[in-house]
């Protein structure tokens, strides 16, 4: 609980944030199309959650006759097994995935290009997979080892694992990604890492047109891994340069104030609870060391990061009002905020203002509402 306060802490003084009318901003009829928009997505998410918990409930009444079938071992029936989980999610989640791409199509958010939205993901997609094989293949030898109480060496063996992802992340963001040579994003970038303290952080553009016409940019990565990627729809012109940087340093202040790390000191804070109550939930199986135990352990998981999500999303909330604090430290420029979070709204057809439940359990960043009137305190000077 302790190190759950630290993290909470941000350098964001104390902003009412919550009571502005999106009005202020977006008019009636944007707000009416975002809230139409949203609805369709709202509808998948809960379909596919539905299905996806379907198909669990299935693999794990047939785990056992899964794993008798495949006899390939304790550890190589376990490896396989997850192999098959994870092609049957991939397969239930595409129909999903094509429903929103031709939804953001109709709207004109994207291409009515299917397969480049199929394969363009390929590297981060077969990176996830061997990381999971290498957890499964983990889980089951400290299982068998140490029985129901693996999860006390797992829990920090699965920290270490999640660092190494999230550092190896940073190089694995960089495959097919180019050097900027807009000129002014050029000076943008060499300014900012100055005033934000991240001097020498490589910044990419990675190439998504072919797939959707929204805007973003990432951090990822630490260390010497740590990269900021930014979308070729952000610098194609729709934007103006003073948005662009205000973008950049957003991206540039999760760098400085160590948002990947506080992510995976969070992971590990919430390993050992959710390692406990996969082993509870697979006692019946013989525990984790049984291979046909690992869909209802994997049903157990999803179960409970599903309860955990609105904590995780209250976190990542917070800091992405940090990184959007440092970028108006850095730029001292509200207007390029405003425009940034107004032309992300029509970019994407977010609402800015979304039901209380889809706040708590979809929203990752401050809603539309909130960003700009941090934007407005800002002018106030209530800094």
């Amino acid at each position: 609980m302790v190190g759950a306060w630290l993290l909470t802490r941000t350098t964001v003084p104390d902003l009412e944030l919550g009571g502005a009318d999106a009005r202020r901003w977006f008019s009636d009829a944007q707000i009416a199309r975002a809230e139409r928009y949203e609805r369709f997505d709202y509808a998948l998410w809960a379909l596919e959650l539905v299905a996806t918990l379907a198909v669990l409930v299935i693999l794990a009444r047939r785990g056992p006759r899964l794993a008798n079938s495949i006899a390939l071992g304790r550890i190589g029936t376990g490896v396989i097994l997850g192999m098959v989980m994870l092609v049957t999610l991939w397969a239930v989640s595409v129909p999903f995935g094509i429903a929103h791409q031709w939804w953001a199509a109709r709207h004109g958010l994207a291409e009515h290009a299917y397969l480049e939205w199929l394969v363009a993901p390929w590297a981060e997609l077969s990176f996830s997979a061997l990381f999971a094989m290498a957890t499964i293949a983990i889980v089951m030898c400290l299982a068998g080892w140490l029985g129901s109480r693996w999860w006390l060496v797992g829990a920090p063996v699965f920290a270490v694992l999640a660092a190494s992802f999230a550092f190896l992340s940073g190089y694995v963001a960089q495959v097919g990604t180019d050097r900027i040579t807009d000129p002014h994003v050029q000076q943008a970038v060499r300014t900012l890492e100055r005033e934000e303290g991240v001097e020498g952080t490589p910044v990419r553009v990675q190439d998504v047109s072919d797939v959707t016409k929204q805007a973003n940019a990432f951090a990822t990565g630490f260390g010497p891994s740590t990269r900021v990627v930014l979308w070729d729809t952000l610098i194609d012109g729709r934007f103006s340069d003073d948005a662009v940087a205000f973008v950049v340093a957003h991206e540039f202040g999760h760098v400085a104030h160590r948002h990947v790390l506080k992510a995976i000191v969070w992971f590990a804070l919430l390993a050992f609870p959710l390692a406990w109550l996969v082993t509870l939930a697979t006692r019946s199986r013989g525990g984790l060391a049984n291979p046909a135990s690992l869909p209802l352990a994997l049903l157990a998981l999803t179960v409970a990061s599903l309860a955990a999500a609105p904590v995780e999303n209250a976190v990542s909330r917070r800091y992405e009002a940090e990184a959007d604090w440092s970028a108006l430290r850095a730029t001292d420029d509200p207007r390029a905020g405003t425009e940034t979070f107004r032309r992300f709204q029509r970019l994407s057809l977010a609402d800015p203002s979304p039901p209380h439940w889809a706040y708590l359990w979809l929203q990752t960043h401050p809603t539309g509402v909130q960003r700009l009137a941090m934007m407005e305190a800002w002018r106030r000077g209530e800094r």
